[in-house]
């Protein structure tokens, strides 16, 4: 493996962290810190010589943000579905039109969007979309269907959605990529999801009617496998180097707790300890060496087995060290506020999930057996 960091790249490094150690103490609202975030040039690094991102900045650079931001106090970005999914997807498959109307506002921070990708009825299953989007005379498509696991999309001005564009088409044939509008009263509402954490970060999202422009088509019409699958490979980049910085911050902080507990003494929790460590380096690693590289088509989904299996290991880890304190709350239940987790609690409970969103742990070994091993495909029933 051949990857390190140039002088220019921690020059580069240096800057983003005196930056982030400037402005994110105390940072505005997360639209407003979006803003910020384009206004200094910060929203659109990977975009390179295309015009229409802020400044550019070489793979490694991108890395170098990207870590430096996950160890700042900033709050979490609102606009990084913009700018590391549909961006990339629309410099490989939008038409300049769709690049000059969409790309400015996301590197400007204006304009975030949301994923419509997951159903009730198709889950992991991408390809059992039942949405349906039809094309009308006058330039429209009217889309009818519910998304869910919809992260982010009480606040997305935007999202990009996977329709069924031929009635008459099953699985991957005939779906379409359509860029819709979320402002549209009585043809679009979100939901808010409860989650084990008592947050609501994910939302039901039902399309009654809703429309969205002829030319806002992604590709072909009955490309969109194409796309969405392209997509889904971008998810995988450069963010993955930055969540494992919080993966270790997150160790750090359950180390911390053994020792204070006297947990560490435990030979067998010592072991898991280490072996987390040892497999948060690995996949590192992982990262690193498959970096830049979309060829590699098992890559994604390896890297989702790995960090997934990882992180909810983690979260037990977080709770076993504590003992019998994990199971009590970190203040006394009151009628208002009947539902208070502590970090370690959040982090058990959410990462309960780790192995079933963005492609459960069982479709991704089915990827990673058809396209990579060359397996007989799975009997569809």
């Amino acid at each position: 493996m051949d990857f390190g960091f140039t002088a220019e790249d921690e020059t580069f490094r240096a800057e983003a962290r005196e930056w982030l150690a400037t402005h994110a103490e105390g940072a505005e609202d997360r639209r407003t810190w979006e803003r910020h975030l384009g206004k200094a040039g910060w929203i659109g690094l990977g975009w390179g010589e295309t015009g229409y991102g802020n400044r550019t900045a070489t793979l490694t650079q991108q890395v170098a943000w990207a870590e430096e931001y996950a160890r700042s106090p900033a709050p979490p970005r609102s606009g990084h579905i913009g700018e590391n999914l549909l961006a990339p997807t629309l410099l490989a498959h939008g038409t300049d039109d769709q690049k000059s109307r969409f790309l400015p506002p996301i590197a400007a921070g204006d304009e975030l969007w949301c994923q419509g990708y997951s159903e009730p009825d198709a889950g992991s299953d991408l390809a059992g979309v039942r949405t349906t989007a039809v094309r009308e005379p006058q330039g429209t498509y009217r889309i009818t269907g519910q998304k869910i696991w919809t992260s982010l999309a009480h606040d997305a001005d935007w999202c990009f959605v996977l329709a069924r564009t031929d009635p008459g088409s099953r699985r991957h044939h005939g779906l379409s990529f359509l860029l819709v509008p979320m402002e549209q009263p009585g043809r679009i509402e979100v939901r808010p999801i409860r989650q084990l954490t008592g947050t609501s970060d994910f939302n039901e999202v039902f399309f009654d009617g809703a429309r969205a422009r002829v030319e806002h088509l992604v590709g072909p019409e009955g490309a969109g496998w194409r796309v969405a699958m392209s997509l889904l490979g971008f998810e995988r980049g450069v963010s993955t180097l930055a969540q494992q910085i919080g993966f270790a911050q997150e160790l750090a902080d359950v180390v911390r707790t053994a020792v204070a507990t006297g947990a560490v003494h435990d030979p067998v929790l010592r072991d898991r300890l280490v072996r987390q460590w040892a497999e948060l380096r690995t996949m590192r690693f992982n990262a690193l060496r498959t970096l830049g590289r979309p060829d590699d088509a098992g890559a994604p989904s390896a890297a989702k087995l790995l960090w997934g299996g990882w992180h909810q290991r983690l979260g037990e880890l977080a709770m076993q060290v504590r003992g019998a304190a994990a199971s009590a709350g970190p203040v006394d239940w009151t009628p208002s506020a009947p539902y208070e987790l502590d970090a370690s609690q959040h982090l058990f409970l959410f990462s309960r999930a780790d192995t079933i969103y963005g492609g459960s742990d069982q479709i991704q070994r089915t990827i990673i057996a058809e396209r990579v091993l060359g397996l007989p495909r799975e009997p569809k029933g």
